[in-house]
């Protein structure tokens, strides 16, 4: 009798509790949000079973309703017209409101990867007093998502939108505020950046499960991502607590990460191919995804930083990708670089001249295309070459090796925009490799002044 009074009484509770539930939004709409222009974007959120939900938004005065279904989650999708606010969105249900303030319209990017990218101003970045006094931009708005982990997807996460101020800005990614500052002054709209990094982190932990249950060969090449003592480990368990979520309309992503996975560096071509595919599989279009290659650093092993750069290039093949390279503003002392200024500008520039194509200017630096035999000497052509140089009296770094795969010290000459190679011990040459060390700081440049990229040919 005790027992079925008890279990009465929960019920009730529960029916009560119900009875008063209020419409309840994920923490990624907040006041100062940014949603993209120009776009149908979705505002969900939780309710009462079928009770009617009504959302207005002050751009158009549009009225937008739906009936919460019995998973008790609605979701609306809405028209935003080109940048600007403030605006309002006001989401009413049953019995209660809510009001979104100062909402601007404009572009948002999602800025994702390990420490460097988590960087900020009050970790140590060049000129940083300065940087942090002069942060007063009101049309840049940032989002910094909460380190969470899950062992299943999760649809919300722990956050809220800030104006950038000195305050906000000082403990935000340092590149996300760099690339946003760029696109605010160049395009003269509101930018929204959300940031999801997490230092120390391997790309596994970022990639969706469905990526190992469908590849035997990542998943094994997983467990070679040692324990450490700055992040977790198993694969996607970030995905589901920090990207999952983010059921949020996006430009595009911006990614440096790739330091972690000098451990399992032969399978990262393929993992990172897959997880930016996942993401946009999750998201359901190709957004641009742009990265940072990672910095030559005195890794404890022989080549283990340089054969992530490697993958790194060689996963330009994915489409609508573009690489940073950073060899020319880091020290191989230091693996944070303090140079984040650079890192923002040339991804700012990237997104300028792909996406938004109001920049005409090369934004890209040598990337090798191909090798030409002839006879004992080796022609290597590379896209983006114009204006070819060395910094410094000659060139530095390029090695050749013949049938028997050993490499030797190349000298290199510049000729119509291509590298000439000759190595007395190598007769007849077969494959070319540049900068191919951990350390490696190579002076190869084009007419604007950005770095070759290690490689290695085939």
């Amino acid at each position: 009798m005790k027992k079925r009074i008890w279990f009465l009484a929960i019920v009730l509770i529960l029916f009560s509790t119900i009875l008063r539930a209020e419409v309840v939004l994920p923490n990624i709409f907040t006041d100062n949000m940014v949603l993209q222009r120009n776009s149908e974007v979705f505002i969900w959120g939780w309710g009462n079973l079928n009770e009617e939900v009504t959302i207005v938004t002050s751009w158009d005065n549009k009225e937008y309703k739906v009936t919460t279904p019995l998973t008790t989650k609605w979701k609306l999708q809405v028209s935003t017209p080109d940048a600007g606010g403030p605006f309002t969105v006001h989401v009413k249900g049953k019995s209660n409101e809510i009001v979104l303030q100062n909402v601007l319209i404009g572009e948002v990017w999602l800025c994702s990867g390990q420490s460097n990218m988590e960087w900020s101003a009050n970790l140590g970045i060049d000129n940083a007093a300065e940087e942090i006094k002069n942060a007063s931009y009101p049309n840049i708005r940032f989002f910094s998502v909460t380190k969470r982990t899950s062992e299943t997807k999760q649809d919300n996460l722990l956050g809220s939108w800030e104006e950038c101020t000195p305050e906000s800005m000082q403990d935000f990614t340092a590149i996300g505020y760099f690339f946003a500052r760029k696109l605010q002054k160049d395009l003269d709209i509101p930018i929204g950046i959300i940031d999801t990094g997490w230092g120390a982190t391997s790309a596994e932990v970022w990639t969706p499960e469905s990526v190992f249950q469908e590849n035997t060969y990542l998943r094994e090449q997983a467990k070679k991502i040692g324990e450490n003592k700055w992040a977790p480990v198993k694969p996607s368990i970030l995905y589901n607590a920090m990207i999952h979520p983010l059921q949020f309309k996006i430009a595009g992503t911006l990614w440096y990460q790739g330091e972690s996975n000098t451990s399992n560096n032969e399978s990262y071509e393929e993992l990172f191919s897959k997880m930016i595919a996942s993401w946009r599989k999750k998201w359901g279009y190709d957004f641009p995804f742009y990265y940072v290659q990672i910095a030559p650093f005195k890794y404890g092993e022989p080549e283990q930083g340089v054969l992530i750069r490697d993958a790194q290039r060689r996963a330009l093949k994915t489409a609508n990708t573009a690489m940073v390279v950073v060899s020319d503003i880091c020290t191989v002392d230091d693996i944070h670089p303090t140079n984040k200024q650079d890192v923002g500008l040339r991804l700012a520039n990237i997104a300028l001249k792909e996406h938004y194509k109001s920049l005409q200017e090369e934004v890209y630096g040598p990337l090798f295309k191909e090798i030409n035999i002839l006879g004992r000497k080796v022609e290597v052509s590379f896209d983006h070459s114009d204006g070819l140089n060395f910094h410094g009296k000659k060139g530095t770094h390029f090695e050749i090796a013949g049938g028997d795969g050993n490499f030797y010290p190349a000298k290199a000459k510049i000729k119509n925009d291509k590298i000439i190679l000759s190595a007395k011990e190598v007769k007849e040459p077969t494959k070319v490799r540049f900068a191919w060390s951990n350390t490696a700081l190579p002076n190869l440049f084009n007419g604007v002044g950005l770095p070759a990229s290690s490689f290695i040919s085939n």
